[in-house]
């Protein structure tokens, strides 16, 4: 009995993850059980004559998508236990709402698409409020206390509820706990309702259909956010699977395996959690490689469960949108987002930037400057996004910083050379009298990373100049190719890494108010930003470099060869990809035994959790 509870019964202490053997034995038997009816139903279709193929296909796909829309379902219960009902509650609510949308709009009448209009903001209601309760509850009891000096306290009316049916008293209804995955997949079912309103796809007819778009277990509890669109026609296709697919899916499962627990759960647990529990015991520069080792830690962990989800659904025979592009490449914060979280950021841009106006109005109000509209809007869409991640004030400073750096950028991208360098040294000044007159650790963390904007700004500048000296004597031209796109590949170089420290710091904020108890996440998280802080922008004793570099020598190694790995080519890792893909079966086995030894050497005793399961 302790066995069968162990296998079908849940653990809030070890949730069902994509790093744990139990999890690949469970896939294994899932696998297994879904080639069955594959093969059953393709001897099927061969006995019966071509009249009745196209029906047994028919069967066929639907007893497939009523077994995975099953074991999603058991994959979740694994992960949350019994706020599966609330999966299966929205799943009901948005396929019932969706319909009703769908049959007033057909109508065509001004009053029926009044009524469609009140049965979208019914579901927008319950998928935000059940979102608002779950995740915002102690953020907007901790603001409204601190407001008006209440004493409110949270209350969680659905372990009241549970009580009450089960007459046991076994759930706590002082602590509310977020459901893992719920704002990936509220997010989900809201873009499929909204898509219906706006006549941008069907509602689909089949509730277990639509079930099964919603919980599909490879994305379920940490994305990509997938629209009905691009997933719910691949329901209805032949499962399809050639061996150089087969190939492709094998590479992104182990890749994302590396990714998770050789690069993210190794400088976890190695520099970055030991750091960012009490940055006063480490000097500025340990604060300072940590802080840097989390934009690579939080990138390979959540790319890695991205490619191992895509590679998982590529052997079931569906298709998860790409979620990331190698973002550290980026030039600027607005491309960064373009290529970083992609399926929320395209996401955030259909259902929040656009119906706030896009670049033509603002919170209803036309505006003729196009781009002021946009950027404010912009900011607006950071600043709900940066909440969307998390409920505390930190996760509402990341956000509105990467707002700022979009709106900076794009304002001092159309700026004139001589007065950029002129608004550059007036800052260099600025920060110069706040690090001689105030000496506070910020200031001089601000005064240093501004010396080097302005050193890197002065050299641009002088090369613009030069730029316009040759276009004037007709001699802009070299004839040597690589000397001429020379200051082009540094220039970009230079705005690359410039992008990385920029958005390496505003993860500061986003590391400290990630991974606390809800109840006390603000006070935590801004004391671990400011002390880091401290101790990044205070005084260095410099001969603790050579001896942290040394003893922390493998999770040095470790970071540069991630980072060296992200910063190849893009045709690069495209060509080793396929060339993994076309190698016969028995290379393919061979090499995916080998990684699977060398990974699981770096397995830490306690399995980390994803960092974006807390989203």
């Amino acid at each position: 009995m302790d066995f069968l509870h162990h296998i079908f019964g849940f653990n809030s202490e070890s949730p069902l993850l994509f790093t744990q053997f139990y999890f690949w034995a469970f896939f294994a038997l899932v696998y297994a059980v879904f080639a069955m009816i594959l093969e059953v139903g393709a001897r099927s279709a061969q006995a019966k004559g071509e009249r009745l193929k196209v029906k047994g296909m028919n069967t066929r796909l639907h007893l497939r998508n009523i077994f995975l829309m099953a074991v999603s379902w058991f994959f979740y219960y694994k992960t949350s236990g019994l706020f599966l009902l609330i999966l299966i509650f929205v799943t009901l609510s948005d396929w019932l709402i969706a319909q009703r949308i769908y049959q007033s709009k057909e109508q065509g009448t001004k009053s029926k698409d009044q009524i469609a209009k009140l049965w979208l903001a019914l579901s927008v209601v319950i998928d935000l409020g059940l979102l608002c309760y779950f995740k915002y509850s102690y953020f907007f009891t901790n603001v409204v206390n601190n407001l008006l000096g209440t004493e409110f306290a949270v209350f969680d009316i659905f372990a009241y509820i549970g009580n009450g049916f089960s007459d046991s008293g076994r759930f706590m209804v002082d602590k509310i706990i977020l459901p893992v995955g719920i704002s990936f997949y509220l997010f989900q079912v809201m873009s499929y309702t909204i898509d219906v309103y706006r006549g941008q796809v069907k509602p689909v007819k089949n509730i277990l259909d639509f079930g099964f778009y919603v919980s599909f277990f490879p994305g379920l509890v940490a994305g990509p956010i997938v629209r009905a669109n691009e997933f719910i026609p691949q329901l209805y296709k032949p499962f399809c699977l050639s061996k150089r697919l087969f190939g492709l899916a094998v590479f992104w499962i182990l890749n994302g395996l590396i990714k998770k627990i050789v690069l993210s759960d190794y400088l976890a647990v190695n520099i970055i959690d030991r750091v960012f529990e009490n940055p006063l015991l480490f000097s500025g520069f340990e604060n300072l490689f940590a802080l840097f080792a989390y934009s690579l830690q939080v990138y390979a962990d959540f790319s890695g469960y991205t490619d191992i989800a895509i590679g998982i659904a590529m052997l079931l025979g569906f298709y998860l949108p790409q979620n990331f592009d190698s973002p550290y490449k980026s030039r600027n914060p607005q491309e960064f987002w373009r290529r970083w979280h992609m399926s929320l950021s395209r996401w955030l841009k259909s259902y929040l930037y656009i119906p706030l106006g896009g670049n033509r109005s603002v919170l209803g109000k036309p505006m003729k400057d196009k781009t002021t509209a946009g950027n404010i809007n912009s900011f607006i869409t950071m600043l709900l996004g940066g909440l969307w991640h998390g409920a505390s004030w930190n996760f509402v400073i990341w956000g509105a910083l990467n707002g700022a750096g979009m709106i900076v950028y794009k304002i001092w991208a159309k700026i004139n050379w001589n007065i950029k360098m002129l608004l550059m040294t007036l800052l260099m000044g600025a920060l110069w009298a706040a690090h001689r007159w105030l000496n506070a650790p910020v200031w001089n963390l601000f005064y240093l990373w501004g010396l080097a904007l302005w050193i890197g700004s002065a050299i641009r500048y002088a090369y613009w100049w030069y730029e316009r000296f040759q276009m004037k004597r007709g001699n802009l031209l070299s004839p040597n190719r690589l000397i001429a796109s020379l200051p082009n590949r540094l220039s970009t170089a230079w705005a690359v890494v410039q992008t990385f420290v920029f958005i390496t710091f505003t993860r500061l904020f986003f590391r400290s108010g990630s991974n606390l108890d809800p109840e006390t996440a603000n006070q935590e998280a801004w004391e671990t930003a400011k002390n880091m802080v401290n101790q990044i922008g205070g005084a260095w004793n410099s001969s603790i470099i050579p001896d942290f570099l040394w003893e922390y020598r493998n999770v040095v190694i470790l970071f540069v060869l991630g980072m060296v790995i992200h910063w190849l080519p893009s045709c690069a890792k495209r060509w080793y990809r396929v060339q993994f893909a076309l190698l016969p079966l028995w290379a393919i086995i061979l090499i995916a035994v080998a990684v699977i030894v060398v990974v699981y050497q770096f397995v830490t005793a306690d399995m980390q959790a994803f960092i974006y399961f807390q989203f």
